[in-house]
């Protein structure tokens, strides 16, 4: 067996003759729960299979390694993106904070998302993304998981703007948004939002939607994301987050910019903003007329 090389599954698949029942029970559990198993410590991994934290140590010995640190470490390798917030969050939970230091914290984070975010903007990525938006047959706004909520506030932006704009996190899911992709063409905009932990599904549909000839707008967090080399476009929101994959509050901001510079290009904001303005008014609470 080769220690540097063999991942634990192929470990797991070299000694599998030779363990124990209770060795096999580990082994099966971490093949099927892999993830799971790379954030545990060995007294949560060793409780998860019924076995003493001796039996879970024999096991990790077993495969060829020193330790449990050596063996969550090999574990990991693949998850390492996805890891991190978890890691992070387990760091953060040994030191002493009151509530009131992890809000501030929180907050400063976000603070310093924005003006890495602000410092690092690219006028002319900034001048493209817009002008794609307002020459765009039709806007479609890509996202899911936390980006699916995302999208929904984009979409209810630039359709102050913009006749043609539709998020495809809809209810039906990514089949319905896949349907939606394979409809799109030449001259339509995709504007596709993926922020850590990258989801395959919305890398997928952005390379759909690239081969049917749509323009594609990234929003994203560096130019390495996955959806980066996919894109004509990219914005990037610096977005790390000490308990959180990602700060969603920076994505947002960044959308707020897109959106009030789009506004700020669109030749009839203003008139669009008054017609907005009257057709929501009467469902606004007004004060009483004091002297009626």
């Amino acid at each position: 067996m080769n220690p540097s090389s063999s991942s634990i599954v192929e470990r797991i698949a070299e000694t599998l003759p030779a363990l124990s029942d209770a060795h096999r029970r580990l082994a099966d559990y971490v093949l099927a729960k892999p993830f799971k198993v790379a954030v545990m410590t060995i007294d949560e991994f060793a409780s998860a299979c019924e076995v003493s934290n001796a039996t879970a140590n024999r096991f990790v010995r077993k495969l060829g390694l020193p330790g449990y640190p050596q063996f969550r470490a090999l574990l990991a390798q693949g998850f390492e993106d996805a890891l991190a917030p978890v890691e992070r969050l387990r760091l953060e939970r040994t030191r002493a904070a009151s509530v009131a230091d992890v809000f501030a914290a929180s907050l400063y984070e976000d603070q310093r998302n924005f003006e890495l975010t602000r410092a690092s903007l690219s006028a002319e990525q900034c001048e493209r993304a817009v002008q794609a938006v307002m020459d765009a047959r039709r806007v479609s706004i890509l996202g899911f998981g936390a980006s699916g909520y995302l999208a929904g506030l984009l979409q209810r932006n630039l359709a102050v703007h913009h006749d043609r704009v539709e998020s495809l996190a809809t209810i039906g899911g990514v089949s319905e948004a896949a349907r939606q992709t394979s409809r799109l063409h030449h001259g339509d905009l995709v504007v596709a939002i993926c922020f850590p932990r990258y989801l395959a599904d919305t890398v997928t549909l952005v390379k759909t939607a690239r081969e049917a000839g749509a323009q594609v707008l990234a929003l994203t967090d560096k130019p390495s994301s996955p959806i980066a080399a996919c894109a004509d476009i990219c914005l990037f929101a610096h977005s790390e987050r000490q308990y959180l994959s990602n700060s969603e509050t920076s994505v947002l901001g960044l959308i707020e910019a897109l959106s009030a510079a789009v506004a700020h290009r669109s030749a009839n904001s203003l008139d669009d903003v008054a017609q907005l303005t009257e057709s929501v008014m009467p469902w606004l609470t007004h004060k009483e007329d004091k002297h009626g």
